[in-house]
């Protein structure tokens, strides 16, 4: 087993409370310096999110994008040691095959305990970053899941609704009007939950809740594993629709969960206004800004 203390309280809560697990995945030698060294040489460098960021956790525009291009796995894997650097290997699993064959070892014992649990979309992400780095306050559209190999971090999750996030905010991001990260307020922290990761440790949330999280001051490793369920998929779309209705019809739905006439008839206008193009999406790209420089690991040189 994986997850070494699942509960019939905790699968009966799966995907919709935060909940704490133990587990073993940071014991495995592919998680040492040499085999994460390996991971970063074999991803393919198009798709290798490279960042930096500002202190302060309200000054989320100070998120930057660079390259990394020009640099060995082992070079890369310095520059998060040395610098103020987030590295992202999203969706490894389809570009991997180790993490390929991990997503669906750890899915399939996530729905073997948690009854009638059925997981797709699968997204299974590395996250190699530096001492004191930080993401900024944000939501998902999908389920998640934190894993921590190595170093410690802090999270901290807020609820899925005002003030944390309104519903007209959560219907520009799923209409992807909007970024994923958004403004926050240090007041928030009193309505948080606040969970201190350490390696063998992981944690997972209600879908859309917000979060931060903070590095300890040493080099940290996580896996985030995003995912959808039937449940999780039905909501974003009610979600969806609730903005298209609130845009072109000028109504003002209201976020219920669960299975019901009114969000299979949501779901269904969701899909039908996603066929017709009815919402153009403003995705927020980011440019890079800066190359890391790979003669002083963890520095960065402008583009």
């Amino acid at each position: 087993m994986i997850i070494q203390d699942w509960t019939d309280e905790k699968a009966a809560a799966f995907g919709k409370q935060t909940l704490n697990f133990t587990h073993d995945l940071h014991q495995r030698p592919m998680f040492t310096d040499e085999g994460l060294a390996e991971a970063l040489e074999a991803y393919p460098r198009s798709k290798l999110g490279v960042f930096t960021m500002g202190e302060d956790p309200r000054a989320w525009t100070t998120w930057r994008k660079g390259s990394g291009d020009g640099l060995t796995g082992a070079q890369l894997l310095e520059s998060a040691k040395a610098g103020r650097i987030w590295l992202n290997l999203r969706e490894a699993n389809l570009y991997l095959k180790p993490y390929a064959d991990l997503a669906d070892e750890v899915f399939a014992e996530k729905e073997a305990m948690a009854p009638g649990l059925r997981t797709f979309k699968r997204d299974l992400g590395v996250l190699i970053s530096s001492a004191n780095a930080q993401v900024f306050y944000h939501l998902d559209v999908p389920l998640v899941s934190l894993w921590q190999i190595r170093g410690t971090k802090r999270v901290w999750v807020y609820p899925p609704k005002a003030p944390y996030v309104g519903e007209e905010a959560l219907e520009k991001i799923v209409l992807r009007e909007s970024a994923e990260q958004f403004a926050f307020d240090p007041a928030w922290d009193a309505g948080a939950e606040e969970v201190e990761l350490t390696p063998g440790r992981m944690v997972t949330w209600a879908q859309n809740a917000p979060h931060r999280i903070e590095n300890g001051p040493m080099l940290n490793v996580s896996l985030s594993m995003e995912f959808m369920t039937p449940q999780a998929l039905l909501r974003a779309n009610v979600i969806y629709a609730n903005g298209v209705m609130r845009r072109r019809a000028g109504l003002r739905p209201r976020l219920n969960d669960g299975v019901s006439p009114a969000n299979l008839g949501k779901l269904a206008l969701a899909r039908g206004a996603k066929a017709l193009k009815l919402q153009k999406a403003h995705e927020r790209i980011l440019p890079a800004t800066f190359r890391l420089d790979p003669a002083q690991p963890g520095a960065v040189l402008p583009i």
